[in-house]
């Protein structure tokens, strides 16, 4: 059964902290409608901007509104491996159903320091662990070789978050696991490659544009997993023109937010700093997509 995660965003005040009725009002509206599970403070959480006690006061709060009325899975990324380890294990202490952690993003890796990095924390984690694979935003590829290697390694690496433009790499990277390891799950990061990640053997899709318009996402998975194909490719017709907002501000972010905002979803759109909201040319942009795509 494909699934689809949303990759929920994290709603600030504007002096930076966190907005807990903000972030309450989207993990409810998710719940609402009967959203298969968020992935917390990934890159459209902004995991990046909070400190660790801010990760472990939203990941305490998340999993307390939730209260596993759908799969949370929590973003334990830190640059020092001793800290994913500490947070993912606090998450996993307050009932997350798994955890996720990108590799470090400052410099360029090379093969094994990819894997000693994982290899300091997988095994150290008392849970589930989804690898996290973002080429535009570490500057290098979590190969599918590095992965298997790993899983023959730690029984607790549960699958894969391949966030990356080369839907090769997703259709390799599930051959590659899926010869050893049929149950290991291979998750795409783009919302548009939900389908195609599918029915190249993977388990579906953790994007971000469930945030500001879930019920299409929640249909088009129901609609995928039952093989109603004409109304598939409808829908998918509908999120390959949602993409767009991905290309009107720098970060996405920025934009999902303000389409958020739009659509009454949320009331503060603030990010961590240094991110600005949305200016009047991009807001206009935005509400004419909206507009073109019914959401207004």
């Amino acid at each position: 059964m494909a699934k689809f995660y949303t990759a929920v965003v994290t709603i600030f005040n504007k002096d930076g902290s966190l907005d807990y009725n903000g972030n309450k009002a989207v993990y409810e509206n998710l719940i609402r409608n009967h959203s298969d599970g968020i992935v917390l403070m990934g890159s459209t959480g902004e995991f990046f901007n909070l400190t660790l006690t801010q990760a472990k006061d939203l990941a305490a709060f998340a999993l307390k509104t939730v209260n596993h009325q759908m799969d949370v899975i929590v973003g334990a990324s830190r640059m020092i491996p001793s800290e994913s380890v500490e947070l993912g294990n606090f998450a996993l202490s307050q009932g997350a159903d798994a955890v996720i952690v990108i590799s470090p993003y400052y410099f360029k890796l090379s093969d094994a320091n990819i894997e000693n990095y994982y290899d300091q924390i997988v095994p150290n984690i008392h849970g589930p662990v989804y690898l996290y694979n973002f080429p535009g935003c570490t500057g290098y590829d979590l190969k599918p070789e590095i992965a298997l290697r790993l899983r023959r390694k730690y029984a607790n690496l549960k699958g894969y978050k391949d966030t990356i433009d080369n839907f090769a790499h997703t259709r390799d990277l599930c051959l590659t696991m899926h010869r050893e390891f049929p149950d290991f799950e291979v998750y795409s990061g783009f919302d548009d490659c939900f389908v195609p990640n599918y029915l190249a053997g993977g388990s579906g899709c953790i994007g971000g544009l469930t945030n500001m318009y879930p019920e299409l996402f929640v249909a088009l998975t129901k609609a995928l997993n039952e093989g109603r194909w004409h109304d598939v490719e409808i829908m998918q017709h509908k999120v390959n023109r949602m993409m767009e907002l991905f290309e009107i501000c720098s970060p996405f972010l920025t934009a999902v937010k303000r389409a958020m905002k739009i659509r009454g979803l949320i009331e503060n759109e603030y990010g961590s700093s240094p991110f600005v909201v949305a200016t009047d040319a991009e807001d206009k942009k935005i509400r004419k997509l909206l507009k073109d795509l019914d959401l207004l």
